[in-house]
């Protein structure tokens, strides 16, 4: 072991120096590396297992992990980059990695776990490219390239924990039998500090940590690290070409990296109770690590010989076990589950389908897949902005799947129809089906998950089956996600300063009211500007009380965090008062709109779409013109921001600017100036929209509101098209005049609502002061 230190000792100052290129890397290339650990996980774990579907992976773990850990890893390489005086040879054995072949290479891997290092190990035994870790009987196989054929993973991580767990347990013996010479000697052979070094070794548990690298998305499009290999090299062989084409693209175009370190494996819970007892017996009788490996079921006395038997038979229970845990840590995109749906329908003869059942198919499979606490999902399919387009044909991540399938002639788009070729059950060679048929690649990495595989069960079978009000209710789930995705994306240590000096105590979520014999008229309710559906929540039980449906949307960027809404434009609420409307369209025959301040602007504008089933907007308290005369300078700002932001790293001169507001317990205290800017390009965008509404119009009004210029109201009624308009001022020097109902202000509305809801009858239910 003298000349193995010798020859492949760590050098901590190569560590350090590639941890920073690393480090300098990760900003300049495109993949996206996010380590999901649990706390203690990688302080705990000893030996570390990843699967393996790029060659460049092999170098990210023990990097990430030196990163969060300043723990030095070792790692198995094979012979061939192991050259005598070789540059690159020199530098891997710097870093940690060892020769598949070097002698005695389990003991040398324990030793090291013993002083406190980390193992690196692909159980695989090489790159899975077809992601088939399944036979047709269920259990875990991986094509051998050199054997041609299938066979079982590597259990070469179990006996080496195994082994190493025995060696524990002759340290213990020793100790407990007052053998420290013995263990002093041990340590100093393990080139360890002191005997008391080694005891606390042994006393730790030895624990194996199976992990999952997820790639998402896979491209099969040409790029320039291939296109540079061939012109240096003049020709590639296919399989390097491949290589460099899906690994090229993986580095070089916006793909996300997820290594998750799934539940650690304690190795001594292998042992049956009596296993255990005759660890007991053989442990002691251990003159060294070497021994714990050299342990033969046919050679010395009986117990040895049925200790080695044991630990074999664990060893191949180990490896199925971490193994099982391994691929259930797989990161569930889109892209698995379109594949997983696309070889279910061709598995139950479908040879095209309608686009929109498709759509319908897939969004159910992710609702569905969402339910399974398991499941590992990518933050794509936890926040709706990502896949809640499906339902309208309005999905990048489909989009970018198709394309692929596409491309690679696989499923053709045909006048509204998915048309799947014969190409997706031929048979591929290894190293063309990551080129050939995508598809099946990621319907192979889902496979060994039985949630995926009960989501898409339940698409297929159920899908066509949902009423309309299961949907929608689907969708609104959807917003509720939405406002937990977002506030957890702004509640990070860097916004913590801004948020702290937060008064808002009111839930920013959205609400669904639905009373048990519901009008035909839904109701829409839409917040103002900094506030949150907090602000109309208590009206809108009052209107559910009246009967109505009620849904309070949430305008994006708002309820959660003043950050949250520096990100958005006003696009982005005007998407969610649409998203609101869909909504309650499929609820009610007819739906009005209701909004305050900002959210009138944004119902106005929507009108002015001339959406199917929409009855009537009240606008209340519209911002044409502020008083607030500082507005006029707020797109200098901005722009000022905006061009800080870009030649630095500073956020601008003056991201947000402080606001004293009505409502402290519901609306932002910081006012993000990005905000501002957006409220200017809305009543633009008011002013050009407000010709084609159509709908009745109600508009009400505060007379000596301190927000809005009470007189700007009349510029609405001037632009508004032909349509019946009605105009209420309300005697008022506040501006939430719906909020406080001010001036009996929701009774003015209710009546509005009360005439639409029954066009032709006389005042309603509901034709009472709601003061």
């Amino acid at each position: 072991m003298s000349d193995q230190k010798t020859e492949y000792e760590i050098s901590p100052a190569t560590y350090e120096w590639t941890a920073r290129l690393f480090t300098l890397l990760r900003k300049v290339l495109a993949v996206n590396f996010k380590l999901h650990h649990g706390e203690a996980q990688i302080a705990d774990g000893d030996i570390f297992l990843f699967n393996h579907f790029a060659r460049f992976e092999t170098f990210i773990p023990q990097y990430l992990i030196y990163l969060e850990s300043g723990a030095y890893c070792r790692s198995i390489a094979g012979r061939e980059f192991f050259v005598d005086g070789d540059p690159f040879s020199n530098y891997l054995t710097r870093v940690g990695a060892v020769p598949d072949d070097l002698p005695d290479l389990l003991p040398f891997l324990a030793k090291e776990i013993l002083r406190g290092r980390k193992v690196m190990v692909f159980p695989e035994g090489g790159m899975v490219k077809d992601k088939r870790v399944l036979d047709p009987r269920g259990s875990y196989s991986v094509y051998s390239r050199t054997a041609e054929v299938r066979r079982k993973q590597h259990t070469g991580a179990a006996v080496l924990g195994l082994a190493l767990e025995a060696f524990k347990r002759a340290v213990l013996a020793a100790y407990e039998a007052g053998h420290s010479r013995r263990i002093d000697s041990w340590a100093e052979s393990l080139e360890l500090e002191s005997g008391q070094k080694l005891l606390d070794a042994a006393r730790r548990p030895t624990h194996i940590v199976p992990a999952n690298i997820t790639f998402y998305p896979i491209r099969v499009s040409d790029n320039l690290l291939r296109q540079g290999a061939e012109l240096l090299s003049r020709g590639l062989s296919r399989r390097l070409s491949e290589e460099l084409l899906i690994e090229g693209n993986i580095l070089l175009r916006d793909t996300d990296m997820d290594i998750r370190l799934c539940k650690p494996v304690r190795v001594s819970n292998c042992w049956h109770w009596w296993e255990r007892r005759l660890l007991e017996r053989v442990a002691p009788r251990l003159g060294s690590l070497g021994e714990a490996f050299a342990l033969r079921p046919d050679a010395g006395r009986w117990d040895r010989r049925l200790l080695a038997r044991r630990l074999r038979r664990n060893a191949m229970r180990l490896r199925d076990d971490y193994m099982h845990r391994m691929y259930m840590g797989v990161t569930v995109n889109l892209s698995h589950l379109a594949s997983s749906l696309v070889l279910g329908l061709v598995d139950r003869k479908y040879d095209v389908i309608e686009e929109s059942r498709f759509h319908r198919m897939l969004y159910v499979a992710v609702k569905r897949l969402q339910s399974e606490a398991e499941v590992h999902l990518h933050r794509s399919l936890r926040n709706p902005q990502n896949y809640g387009g499906l339902l309208d044909d309005e999905c990048t991540g489909l989009e970018q799947f198709l394309g692929n399938a596409s491309r690679t002639d696989l499923i053709y788009r045909d006048g509204g129809e998915y048309r799947f070729q014969p190409k997706l059950r031929a048979e591929h060679a290894f190293d063309e089906i990551r080129l050939e048929n995508l598809v099946e690649v990621y319907a192979n990495e889902a496979a060994p998950i039985r949630g995926v595989g009960y989501a898409i069960r339940e698409a297929l079978d159920g899908a066509d089956l949902l009423t309309g009000e299961t949907l929608v209710r689907l969708r609104f789930d959807d917003e509720l996600i939405a406002y937990e995705w977002d506030r957890q994306q702004f509640s990070k240590p860097r916004h913590r300063e801004i948020n702290d000096a937060e008064t808002a105590t009111e839930s920013g979520e959205p609400f669904l009211l639905m009373p048990p014999n519901p009008r035909p008229l839904g109701v829409v309710l839409v917040h103002g500007f900094l506030a949150s559906p907090a602000e109309m929540r208590e009206f809108g039980e009052q209107l559910f009380e009246l009967g109505f449906p009620v849904l309070g949307v949430r305008l994006k960027g708002h309820g959660t965090s003043p950050w949250d809404l520096r990100e958005r434009g006003w696009q982005d609420w005007q998407d969610s008062v649409r998203r609101g409307f869909s909504i309650m369209a499929e609820l009610a025959p007819r739906t009005a709109l209701v909004g305050f301040s900002t959210g009138g602007a944004l119902s106005l504008i929507l009108a002015a779409e001339r959406p199917a089933r929409l009855a009537g907007v009240v606008a209340a308290s519209v911002p044409m013109k502020f008083q607030d005369r500082g507005m006029r300078f707020v797109p200098l700002v901005h722009g000022a921001n905006r061009l800080v932001r870009w030649v630095s790293s500073f956020e601008g001169i003056k991201p947000f600017q402080s606001n004293e507001s009505e409502h402290p317990h519901i609306n932002y205290r910081q006012m993000p100036v990005r905000g501002l800017y957006e409220l200017t390009v809305l009543v633009d965008a008011l002013k050009a929209s407000l010709p084609q509404v159509a709908c009745p119009v109600k508009l009400v009004q505060g007379s000596d509101d301190p927000v809005v210029v009470a007189d700007s109201v009349n510029s609405i009624l001037e632009h508004l098209g032909d349509t019946v308009v009605e105009l209420k001022m309300i005697d008022s020097q506040r501006h939430g005049i719906i909020n406080e109902n001010i001036g009996d202000t929701r009774t003015t509305i209710v009546a509005s609502l009360d005439a639409w809801a029954d066009p032709g009858g006389g005042p309603g239910n509901s034709n009472q002061s709601l003061s």
